[in-house]
């Protein structure tokens, strides 16, 4: 039997014995040693993910060490190499699958969402869904999944130099985002409410900041753009007051990206679509290039990317961590550490 942190039910998380999975062709048992909490995970404890249904084992931010591999896992995988988790799956057959976009796939089962995730001593998935890596610190593998879905959104907007851009929602998700953004040689605008988030929004880029809560957002950002507004304007939070302020701030012909979504319905004046012309995209998990470029801007980022951790336990204590992050909202990212 292997330990493991499960959400019981709202607020409860507990630690469970549960059968380790038997390893199969082309798969991978890994050891895990971080586990970054996500907002998915908090809105699970809470009781506020319609994905999930309980009990359920959290995680998807996830770093490890390759304990044994099955048969055809491969040659590029051998027991003690590091790894990042990819925690997406992909039918193959959807239309999205088809047209090469497996971060979308119609049938994906997130691990810790659709499934059971990583906040266990061990996990098998398959040898796909490895990618090794020796150089970044053991922490920073937990925080490339996160990243790597700012950076998704980062490409659904097709943002280059030259842009100015807007980011509503400076969590891990938005960093990312941010992140990614100012790596293209865009200009960045930060609105979050949060003033220690504000300040890592700035030590990573951000050229603005504005708190939603005391100042004007539209007005700054038209202050900013000289009154035409973000080329890009990316929404990480997902209110349906921030799903319509996107379409308030982005200029005419601008591009608006949706990372996060809204538990409620949310109601639109339509001609700003028509008027402005917008390009309105969604955007869902991350692609293995996302990973790849992740991990290279964190190995040139070095120490610096220790600003995005907020709190590390244990993971004897790991039945805290869910607790404290909901009484401590302004904290970034709370890892779980074997």
């Amino acid at each position: 039997m292997i330990k493991a942190l499960m959400i019981e039910g709202e607020l409860v998380s507990r630690f469970h014995l549960v059968e380790p999975k038997q390893l199969g062709a082309g798969e991978v048992r890994v050891a895990i040693r971080h586990v970054g909490l996500c907002g998915s995970d908090l809105n699970t404890f809470r009781g506020l993910n319609p994905l999930v249904a309980l009990p359920r084992i959290p995680g998807h931010e996830i770093g490890g060490v390759v304990l044994e591999c099955g048969p055809e896992a491969g040659p590029d995988l051998s027991p003690g190499a590091r790894v990042v988790v990819m925690p997406y799956t992909n039918c193959g057959t959807c239309s999205s699958c088809r047209k090469g976009r497996l971060n979308a796939c119609r049938y994906n089962r997130t691990l810790g969402v659709q499934q059971d995730g990583g906040l266990a001593e061990e996990l098998v998935v398959p040898a796909s869904k490895l990618i090794v890596n020796e150089t970044l610190p053991a922490r920073h593998l937990a925080l490339v999944e996160p990243l790597s879905v700012g950076f998704h959104a980062v490409e659904r907007g097709r943002i280059s130099g030259g842009d100015r851009v807007v980011v509503i929602g400076c969590g891990m998700i938005g960093m990312g985002a941010i992140i990614g953004a100012v790596a293209k040689g865009a200009e960045v605008l930060a609105i979050e409410p949060s003033a220690s988030k504000r300040q890592i929004a700035e030590a990573f880029g951000a050229v603005r900041t504005v708190d939603p809560l005391s100042g004007d957002a539209v007005k700054a950002v038209e202050d900013w753009t000289g009154g035409d507004g973000a080329d890009v304007v990316m929404e990480a939070v997902g209110l349906p007051q921030t799903f319509t302020q996107a379409i308030d701030l982005a200029c005419y012909s601008g591009r608006v990206v949706y990372i996060g979504y809204s538990k409620a319905p949310v109601s639109y004046d339509t001609k700003f679509f028509n008027l402005k012309e917008l390009d309105i995209m969604g955007s869902r998990n991350a692609m293995i290039g996302d990973f790849r470029a992740v991990i290279t801007t964190l190995e040139t980022l070095g120490e610096k990317a220790d600003l995005l951790i907020s709190k590390v336990f244990p993971f004897e204590q790991a039945e805290e961590a869910l607790p404290y992050w909901s009484g401590n909202p302004d904290a970034l990212k709370v890892i779980i550490e074997a």
